[in-house]
């Protein structure tokens, strides 16, 4: 691993910097999680990113991008954050949806969809997780129905980021209830804005509303708006939260937090003399600079052409399990009133991530199997066509009779 930018890899950074340094007035206030009111700001500075080359770095020239990988993509991730800048509004877009698209949709959908998408003029969300199936993703009921000119959709989808300001949706739906529950899904762009679709906000503890209940109503989808191949939808998905991993990757660096100015609050605290909250102190700047070096370990084996391992999975546990033992210290030593602003919404926020992009419990039933090689949990509903599956026994524990 070599921590030093290569010719290539300065040439971008300087780039970046400069860039940003030159348009820094121009930038929204950040804001964390990007949890906004108005996201019409956000997008006209997406924009001007993505005109700089500051967006898509690691989609193909052909699409709008640079064609370059997740480390350069890394390199831009961090000038943005140390500029002080807003980073990408429509951070799932660039970083799953807009890749499915260029690898499994048409060239008409192609060249309708990704430019808008990489200058923020068209956001867009990923309609995955509902109700019944979020880390059991293949147990969704949301049904789409074959028409003379294309399809009928009906469900429910939950805990959708950014569905509220979103034009458009990557949606996975059930087309073939009798196979079995990995097979018989479809991938679909969903118009966001038509009658039959409804969005309503969750309002979170601390006040913001970055997730979404998405109500489908008999929605009417055109055959064109098929992404890969009908029933191989779970293949399309698949494909879609790889990129995902990657993505993770590529910001890892900037999640974990730089130790000193994680500690700074603190630093003058009479509390802080205490041993012991020196050494949590301590171990959380340890923490800080370890979830540091895991990302440049894991995109360094991705630049050599290794498949990621554990680490977007271990590190997606541990950045929260350090942001939480950070507000934890922080109300410890500044009391109630520490937890208005960042570190109040950091403390408030970090529960519910547990569960953003897969439950620890999935991920560290994945390390186990995958990595540790443990033997995995019984599955006899792999095999068995989902209109046989009850809805109490779609989580593979029983079959219904």
């Amino acid at each position: 691993m070599d921590l030093n930018d290569s010719p290539a890899q300065a040439e971008i950074r300087a780039h970046a910097r400069e860039w940003l340094e030159r348009h820094r007035d121009e930038s929204p206030r950040p804001v964390r999680g990007l949890h906004v009111e108005d996201p019409a700001p956000y997008r006209r500075w997406m924009s001007k990113l993505a005109d700089a080359g500051l967006v898509g770095v690691t989609w193909p020239q052909r699409y709008g991008g640079r064609g370059l990988s997740p480390l350069e993509d890394l390199i831009v991730g961090a000038e943005i954050a140390r500029s002080g800048c807003s980073g990408i509004i429509d951070h799932i877009a660039i970083g799953n949806l807009g890749p499915t698209i260029y690898t499994y949709g048409t060239e008409e959908q192609k060249s309708r969809y990704l430019s808008p998408m990489l200058h923020g003029d068209e956001g867009w969300c990923q309609l995955f997780s509902e109700p019944g199936a979020g880390s059991d993703l293949a147990a969704m009921s949301t049904r789409a129905l074959r028409t003379a000119d294309g399809w009928r959709v009906s469900g429910q989808k939950v805990w959708t980021t950014l569905a509220q300001f979103a034009d458009f949706g990557l949606m996975l739906a059930r087309t073939n209830p009798e196979v079995p529950k990995h097979r018989g899904l479809t991938m679909f762009i969903l118009p966001m804005r038509t009658d039959g679709v409804t969005v309503v906000p969750l309002r979170l503890i601390s006040g913001s509303s970055p997730f979404n209940e998405v109500f489908i109503d008999d929605v009417h989808v055109s055959e064109d708006h098929v992404v890969g191949p009908v029933d191989g939808g779970w293949g399309v998905a698949m494909t879609t939260l790889m990129y995902e991993r990657m993505a993770v990757l590529a910001v890892f660096e900037q999640l974990a937090p730089d130790p000193a100015e994680l500690l700074a609050p603190y630093v003058d605290h009479p509390l802080v003399a205490d041993p012991s909250i020196r050494r949590r102190a301590a171990g959380l700047a340890l923490e800080a600079q370890a979830l540091r070096y895991t990302a440049y370990r894991a995109i360094s084996a991705l630049q050599g052409g290794k498949i990621p391992g554990p680490e977007a999975g271990l590190g997606k546990m541990a950045v929260i399990e350090a942001g939480r033992k950070a507000a934890e210290l922080g109300a410890e030593l500044l009391g109630p009133g520490g937890l208005n602003g960042e570190l109040g919404e950091l403390a408030a926020e970090m529960p519910g991530m547990r569960s953003a992009g897969g439950t620890e419990e999935i991920l560290r039933n994945t390390i186990g199997e995958r990595v540790l090689g443990l033997p995995g949990d019984p599955r006899i509903d792999k095999t068995v066509p989902f209109n046989q599956l009850s809805s109490a026994t779609r989580d593979g524990q029983e079959v219904a009779a």
